[in-house]
Protein backbone atom coordinates (compact mmCIF):
# COMPACT_ATOMS: atom_id res chain seq x y z
CA UNK A 1 0.00 0.00 0.00
CA UNK A 2 1.36 3.30 -0.76
CA UNK A 3 2.83 5.05 1.83
CA UNK A 4 3.87 1.93 3.82
CA UNK A 5 7.66 1.74 5.09
CA UNK A 6 9.59 -0.06 2.35
CA UNK A 7 13.00 -1.40 2.42
CA UNK A 8 16.12 0.96 1.11
CA UNK A 9 16.56 0.29 -2.67
CA UNK A 10 19.43 -1.82 -3.64
CA UNK A 11 22.41 0.03 -5.48
CA UNK A 12 21.55 -1.00 -8.79
CA UNK A 13 18.02 0.32 -8.21
CA UNK A 14 18.55 3.61 -6.84
CA UNK A 15 18.40 6.76 -8.30
CA UNK A 16 22.31 7.01 -6.79
CA UNK A 17 24.74 5.67 -4.94
CA UNK A 18 26.53 7.51 -1.75
CA UNK A 19 29.41 5.80 -0.75
CA UNK A 20 30.37 6.34 2.76
CA UNK A 21 34.62 5.22 3.67
CA UNK A 22 34.77 4.70 7.12
CA UNK A 23 38.09 3.68 7.17
CA UNK A 24 38.83 6.95 5.45
CA UNK A 25 37.09 8.78 8.04
CA UNK A 26 39.49 6.76 11.05
CA UNK A 27 42.32 7.63 9.06
CA UNK A 28 41.32 11.23 9.46
CA UNK A 29 40.88 11.34 13.27
CA UNK A 30 44.34 9.13 13.42
CA UNK A 31 45.53 11.90 11.08
CA UNK A 32 44.41 14.75 13.27
CA UNK A 33 44.85 13.23 16.32
CA UNK A 34 48.63 12.67 15.78
CA UNK A 35 48.81 16.43 14.83
CA UNK A 36 47.47 17.46 18.30
CA UNK A 37 49.41 15.33 20.48
CA UNK A 38 48.90 15.78 23.35
CA UNK A 39 45.86 17.65 22.76
CA UNK A 40 42.67 15.16 22.67
CA UNK A 41 40.83 14.98 19.33
CA UNK A 42 36.61 15.40 19.73
CA UNK A 43 34.36 15.04 17.10
CA UNK A 44 31.64 17.05 15.90
CA UNK A 45 29.32 14.82 14.82
CA UNK A 46 25.92 17.37 14.40
CA UNK A 47 23.62 17.40 11.94
CA UNK A 48 23.43 13.38 12.00
CA UNK A 49 27.42 13.00 11.42
CA UNK A 50 27.22 16.05 9.05
CA UNK A 51 24.79 14.37 7.07
CA UNK A 52 26.72 10.70 6.83
CA UNK A 53 24.62 9.16 9.38
CA UNK A 54 25.82 9.46 13.52
CA UNK A 55 24.40 5.71 13.87
CA UNK A 56 27.31 4.61 11.15
CA UNK A 57 29.95 7.39 12.15
CA UNK A 58 30.19 7.31 16.09
CA UNK A 59 30.78 4.07 16.70
CA UNK A 60 33.34 4.16 13.51
CA UNK A 61 35.21 6.97 15.79
CA UNK A 62 34.80 5.31 19.20
CA UNK A 63 36.51 2.09 17.59
CA UNK A 64 39.33 4.36 17.01
CA UNK A 65 39.74 5.88 20.34
CA UNK A 66 37.64 8.77 20.33
CA UNK A 67 35.21 9.23 23.27
CA UNK A 68 34.23 12.90 23.31
CA UNK A 69 31.75 14.00 20.71
CA UNK A 70 30.15 17.44 20.33
CA UNK A 71 26.33 17.72 18.80
CA UNK A 72 24.37 21.33 18.24
CA UNK A 73 20.80 20.50 20.24
CA UNK A 74 19.32 18.00 23.14
CA UNK A 75 17.43 15.91 20.46
CA UNK A 76 20.39 15.00 18.84
CA UNK A 77 22.21 14.06 22.15
CA UNK A 78 19.30 11.77 23.32
CA UNK A 79 19.23 9.84 20.01
CA UNK A 80 22.98 9.67 20.05
CA UNK A 81 23.48 8.79 23.67
CA UNK A 82 22.14 4.68 23.18
CA UNK A 83 25.37 4.50 20.56
CA UNK A 84 27.83 6.07 22.73
CA UNK A 85 29.64 3.83 24.94
CA UNK A 86 29.94 3.75 28.38
CA UNK A 87 33.20 6.00 28.97
CA UNK A 88 32.05 8.53 26.05
CA UNK A 89 31.09 12.28 26.90
CA UNK A 90 28.55 13.69 24.59
CA UNK A 91 28.43 17.70 24.63
CA UNK A 92 25.78 20.15 23.33
CA UNK A 93 27.30 22.87 21.67
CA UNK A 94 23.64 25.33 21.56
CA UNK A 95 23.22 24.61 25.18
CA UNK A 96 20.01 24.12 26.48
CA UNK A 97 16.48 25.80 25.98
CA UNK A 98 14.40 26.01 29.20
CA UNK A 99 13.23 22.94 30.76
CA UNK A 100 15.56 20.98 29.19
CA UNK A 101 17.66 21.23 31.78
CA UNK A 102 16.33 17.87 33.85
CA UNK A 103 16.11 15.42 31.04
CA UNK A 104 19.93 16.73 29.98
CA UNK A 105 21.12 15.95 33.13
CA UNK A 106 18.94 12.56 33.55
CA UNK A 107 21.15 11.01 30.38
CA UNK A 108 24.63 12.30 31.42
CA UNK A 109 24.63 15.17 28.13
CA UNK A 110 26.80 17.94 29.16
CA UNK A 111 25.65 21.07 28.29
CA UNK A 112 27.27 24.09 26.78
CA UNK A 113 26.11 27.23 28.50
CA UNK A 114 26.56 30.37 26.81
CA UNK A 115 24.27 32.68 28.55
CA UNK A 116 23.96 33.78 31.94
CA UNK A 117 20.52 32.43 31.91
CA UNK A 118 21.81 28.92 30.65
CA UNK A 119 23.99 29.10 33.60
CA UNK A 120 21.59 30.23 36.21
CA UNK A 121 19.38 27.05 34.73
CA UNK A 122 22.01 24.80 34.49
CA UNK A 123 23.17 25.46 38.48
CA UNK A 124 19.83 25.48 39.65
CA UNK A 125 18.83 22.19 38.47
CA UNK A 126 22.68 20.79 40.02
CA UNK A 127 22.24 22.44 43.42
CA UNK A 128 18.56 21.30 43.15
CA UNK A 129 20.11 17.51 43.08
CA UNK A 130 22.49 18.20 45.99
CA UNK A 131 25.41 17.49 43.05
CA UNK A 132 27.89 18.62 40.68
CA UNK A 133 26.46 18.59 37.39
CA UNK A 134 29.21 19.04 34.43
CA UNK A 135 29.29 21.88 31.69
CA UNK A 136 31.29 23.80 29.11
CA UNK A 137 31.30 27.96 29.26
CA UNK A 138 31.61 29.20 26.01
CA UNK A 139 33.06 32.50 25.43
CA UNK A 140 32.28 34.67 22.66
CA UNK A 141 35.55 35.80 21.42
CA UNK A 142 34.70 37.85 18.51
CA UNK A 143 31.97 35.87 15.93
CA UNK A 144 28.79 37.30 17.91
CA UNK A 145 27.17 34.26 17.16
CA UNK A 146 27.34 32.20 20.95
CA UNK A 147 28.81 32.85 24.29
CA UNK A 148 28.95 34.54 27.31
CA UNK A 149 30.06 38.52 26.91
CA UNK A 150 32.75 40.35 28.36
CA UNK A 151 30.53 41.73 30.58
CA UNK A 152 28.91 38.27 31.65
CA UNK A 153 32.34 36.84 32.29
CA UNK A 154 32.86 39.61 34.55
CA UNK A 155 29.56 39.00 36.52
CA UNK A 156 30.39 35.38 37.09
CA UNK A 157 34.11 36.52 38.69
CA UNK A 158 32.39 38.97 40.74
CA UNK A 159 29.88 36.17 41.85
CA UNK A 160 31.29 32.67 41.76
CA UNK A 161 28.53 31.69 43.31
CA UNK A 162 26.07 31.59 40.71
CA UNK A 163 28.86 29.02 39.59
CA UNK A 164 28.27 26.71 42.62
CA UNK A 165 26.74 23.43 41.39
CA UNK A 166 28.63 23.49 37.91
CA UNK A 167 31.63 21.61 37.38
CA UNK A 168 33.33 23.58 34.76
CA UNK A 169 34.90 20.99 32.45
CA UNK A 170 36.42 23.14 29.54
CA UNK A 171 36.41 27.12 28.51
CA UNK A 172 35.37 27.04 25.29
CA UNK A 173 34.98 29.82 21.69
CA UNK A 174 34.99 29.09 18.56
CA UNK A 175 37.37 30.42 15.80
CA UNK A 176 35.52 31.71 12.58
CA UNK A 177 38.51 32.51 10.49
CA UNK A 178 40.77 29.67 11.34
CA UNK A 179 40.56 28.45 7.58
CA UNK A 180 42.52 31.61 6.53
CA UNK A 181 44.99 30.88 8.61
CA UNK A 182 46.59 34.60 7.23
CA UNK A 183 43.39 36.43 8.85
CA UNK A 184 44.54 38.60 11.93
CA UNK A 185 41.23 37.89 13.73
CA UNK A 186 42.45 34.45 14.93
CA UNK A 187 45.26 36.05 16.99
CA UNK A 188 42.51 38.28 18.41
CA UNK A 189 40.51 35.64 19.32
CA UNK A 190 43.12 33.91 21.12
CA UNK A 191 43.91 36.69 22.73
CA UNK A 192 40.41 37.19 24.33
CA UNK A 193 39.71 33.68 25.24
CA UNK A 194 43.07 33.77 27.49
CA UNK A 195 42.02 37.30 28.64
CA UNK A 196 38.54 35.55 29.57
CA UNK A 197 40.20 32.74 30.78
CA UNK A 198 41.90 34.41 33.53
CA UNK A 199 39.19 34.42 35.77
CA UNK A 200 38.57 30.71 35.75
CA UNK A 201 42.51 29.37 35.83
CA UNK A 202 42.10 25.90 36.98
CA UNK A 203 39.23 25.24 33.95
CA UNK A 204 41.52 23.88 30.28
CA UNK A 205 40.63 24.90 27.12
CA UNK A 206 38.51 23.53 24.08
CA UNK A 207 39.33 26.23 21.05
CA UNK A 208 40.65 24.56 17.69
CA UNK A 209 38.31 23.21 14.92
CA UNK A 210 39.54 21.72 12.00
CA UNK A 211 40.89 24.76 10.64
CA UNK A 212 42.10 25.38 14.17
CA UNK A 213 44.26 22.51 14.61
CA UNK A 214 46.39 23.33 11.52
CA UNK A 215 47.04 26.88 12.99
CA UNK A 216 49.99 27.06 15.44
CA UNK A 217 50.02 24.70 18.87
CA UNK A 218 48.82 27.72 20.76
CA UNK A 219 45.57 27.38 19.60
CA UNK A 220 44.98 23.77 20.40
CA UNK A 221 43.84 23.84 23.96
CA UNK A 222 43.26 20.70 25.78
CA UNK A 223 40.50 19.37 24.02
CA UNK A 224 40.08 20.33 19.54
CA UNK A 225 36.51 19.95 17.91
CA UNK A 226 37.07 19.22 13.89
CA UNK A 227 34.02 18.40 11.86
CA UNK A 228 34.69 18.91 8.11
CA UNK A 229 37.91 17.43 8.57
CA UNK A 230 36.81 14.48 9.53
CA UNK A 231 34.89 13.91 6.83
CA UNK A 232 37.65 14.63 4.07
CA UNK A 233 36.92 18.50 4.04
CA UNK A 234 39.60 20.92 3.01
CA UNK A 235 40.63 22.84 6.73
CA UNK A 236 42.52 25.70 4.97
CA UNK A 237 41.77 27.50 2.25
CA UNK A 238 44.13 27.59 -0.89
CA UNK A 239 46.22 24.59 0.80
CA UNK A 240 46.79 20.93 -0.28
CA UNK A 241 44.23 19.09 1.58
CA UNK A 242 46.01 16.48 3.28
CA UNK A 243 43.06 14.06 4.46
CA UNK A 244 41.37 11.63 2.79
CA UNK A 245 38.06 12.02 1.15
CA UNK A 246 35.05 9.94 2.81
CA UNK A 247 32.48 10.81 0.06
CA UNK A 248 31.74 9.57 -3.15
CA UNK A 249 28.70 10.14 -5.01
CA UNK A 250 27.62 8.38 -8.39
CA UNK A 251 24.09 9.20 -9.95
CA UNK A 252 22.21 7.32 -12.03
CA UNK A 253 21.30 8.29 -16.10
CA UNK A 254 17.78 7.64 -16.44
CA UNK A 255 17.62 8.94 -20.58
CA UNK A 256 19.59 10.40 -23.58
CA UNK A 257 18.63 11.97 -26.22
CA UNK A 258 20.07 14.17 -29.40
CA UNK A 259 18.85 17.38 -29.90
CA UNK A 260 19.19 20.53 -32.82
CA UNK A 261 20.84 23.45 -32.66
CA UNK A 262 18.17 26.12 -31.12
CA UNK A 263 16.84 23.44 -28.59
CA UNK A 264 15.82 24.67 -25.46
CA UNK A 265 17.01 22.53 -22.41
CA UNK A 266 15.32 23.02 -18.83
CA UNK A 267 13.35 25.20 -16.96
CA UNK A 268 12.98 28.88 -18.62
CA UNK A 269 14.69 27.23 -21.81
CA UNK A 270 17.58 28.63 -19.86
CA UNK A 271 19.81 26.98 -22.19
CA UNK A 272 19.58 27.02 -25.85
CA UNK A 273 21.60 24.84 -27.68
CA UNK A 274 23.96 26.11 -30.54
CA UNK A 275 24.91 22.78 -32.06
CA UNK A 276 23.43 19.43 -32.06
CA UNK A 277 23.83 18.37 -28.91
CA UNK A 278 23.70 14.89 -27.11
CA UNK A 279 22.11 15.22 -23.51
CA UNK A 280 21.66 12.63 -20.61
CA UNK A 281 19.47 13.26 -17.83
CA UNK A 282 20.27 11.97 -14.50
CA UNK A 283 18.27 11.29 -11.22
CA UNK A 284 19.29 13.33 -8.83
CA UNK A 285 18.61 17.46 -8.61
CA UNK A 286 18.76 20.15 -5.53
CA UNK A 287 15.96 18.03 -3.44
CA UNK A 288 18.98 15.65 -3.57
CA UNK A 289 21.44 18.08 -2.23
CA UNK A 290 22.81 19.33 -5.46
CA UNK A 291 21.96 22.93 -5.38
CA UNK A 292 20.30 24.71 -8.57
CA UNK A 293 23.19 27.24 -8.89
CA UNK A 294 25.22 24.06 -10.15
CA UNK A 295 23.06 24.75 -13.55
CA UNK A 296 25.10 25.92 -16.77
CA UNK A 297 28.32 25.91 -13.91
CA UNK A 298 29.03 22.46 -12.47
CA UNK A 299 29.51 19.64 -14.32
CA UNK A 300 29.78 15.35 -13.70
CA UNK A 301 32.45 12.66 -14.42
CA UNK A 302 32.36 9.56 -16.75
CA UNK A 303 35.45 8.23 -16.90
CA UNK A 304 37.89 10.94 -17.45
CA UNK A 305 35.65 12.85 -19.97
CA UNK A 306 33.89 16.03 -18.31
CA UNK A 307 30.50 16.22 -18.64
CA UNK A 308 28.60 19.86 -18.14
CA UNK A 309 25.31 20.96 -16.58
CA UNK A 310 23.07 22.37 -19.59
CA UNK A 311 20.13 24.31 -17.84
CA UNK A 312 18.43 24.72 -14.58
CA UNK A 313 18.90 22.00 -12.19
CA UNK A 314 15.77 20.27 -11.78
CA UNK A 315 14.49 19.05 -8.19
CA UNK A 316 14.56 15.63 -9.00
CA UNK A 317 17.23 15.37 -12.31
CA UNK A 318 20.00 17.29 -13.92
CA UNK A 319 20.63 17.75 -17.50
CA UNK A 320 24.30 16.75 -18.92
CA UNK A 321 26.20 17.76 -22.05
CA UNK A 322 27.31 13.89 -23.29
CA UNK A 323 28.78 14.85 -26.46
CA UNK A 324 32.46 14.94 -25.72
CA UNK A 325 31.78 10.84 -25.46
CA UNK A 326 31.51 8.50 -28.47
CA UNK A 327 27.64 7.96 -29.18
CA UNK A 328 26.07 5.36 -27.14
CA UNK A 329 28.39 4.80 -24.40
CA UNK A 330 26.36 6.38 -21.98
CA UNK A 331 23.42 4.04 -21.21
CA UNK A 332 20.34 3.66 -18.92
CA UNK A 333 21.29 2.91 -15.73
CA UNK A 334 24.97 4.05 -16.02
CA UNK A 335 26.76 6.12 -13.19
CA UNK A 336 28.14 9.37 -14.13
CA UNK A 337 30.78 11.16 -11.08
CA UNK A 338 29.30 14.11 -8.73
CA UNK A 339 31.93 13.50 -6.09
CA UNK A 340 34.56 11.60 -6.25
CA UNK A 341 38.38 11.21 -7.69
CA UNK A 342 38.04 13.80 -10.18
CA UNK A 343 35.79 16.16 -8.53
CA UNK A 344 36.30 17.05 -4.93
CA UNK A 345 33.65 18.04 -1.99
CA UNK A 346 35.41 21.67 -2.48
CA UNK A 347 34.84 21.42 -6.72
CA UNK A 348 31.56 20.87 -6.33
CA UNK A 349 31.14 23.53 -4.13
CA UNK A 350 32.76 26.28 -5.57
CA UNK A 351 30.77 25.40 -8.99
CA UNK A 352 27.94 26.22 -6.75
CA UNK A 353 28.89 29.33 -5.20
CA UNK A 354 28.69 27.46 -1.55
CA UNK A 355 30.91 25.51 0.97
CA UNK A 356 31.37 21.70 1.53
CA UNK A 357 29.44 21.93 4.50
CA UNK A 358 26.14 22.43 2.85
CA UNK A 359 26.76 20.53 0.20
CA UNK A 360 27.55 17.79 2.59
CA UNK A 361 25.11 17.76 4.91
CA UNK A 362 22.13 18.24 2.61
CA UNK A 363 22.80 15.20 0.91
CA UNK A 364 20.16 13.31 0.78
CA UNK A 365 18.26 9.72 1.47
CA UNK A 366 17.06 8.87 -1.89
CA UNK A 367 20.31 7.36 -2.21
CA UNK A 368 21.51 4.02 -2.07
CA UNK A 369 24.26 4.39 1.29
CA UNK A 370 26.76 2.28 0.89
CA UNK A 371 29.14 2.20 3.74
CA UNK A 372 32.42 1.00 3.95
Amino acid sequence: MYGEISEPLAADTASGVLTIDLSALVRNYRTLQQRLVPTVAAAVVKADAYGLGAAQVVPALQAAGCRDFFVAHLGEALKLRPVLAADARLFVLNGLLPGAERQCADTGIIPVLNSLDQVTNWASVARARGAELPAVLQFDTGMSRFGLSASDVQELALYPSRLRGVRVLFLMSHLASADEPGDPQNADQLASLHRFASAFPEAELCFANSGGIFLDAAYHGAMARPGIALYGGAPTVGARNALSPVVRLDVRVIQTRTVPAGARVGYGGACVTSRETRLATIAAGYADGLPRHLGDKGAAYFGEVRLPIVGRVSMDSITLDISALPPGELKLGDLVEMIGPHQTLEDIASAAGTISYEILTRLGHRYHRAYR
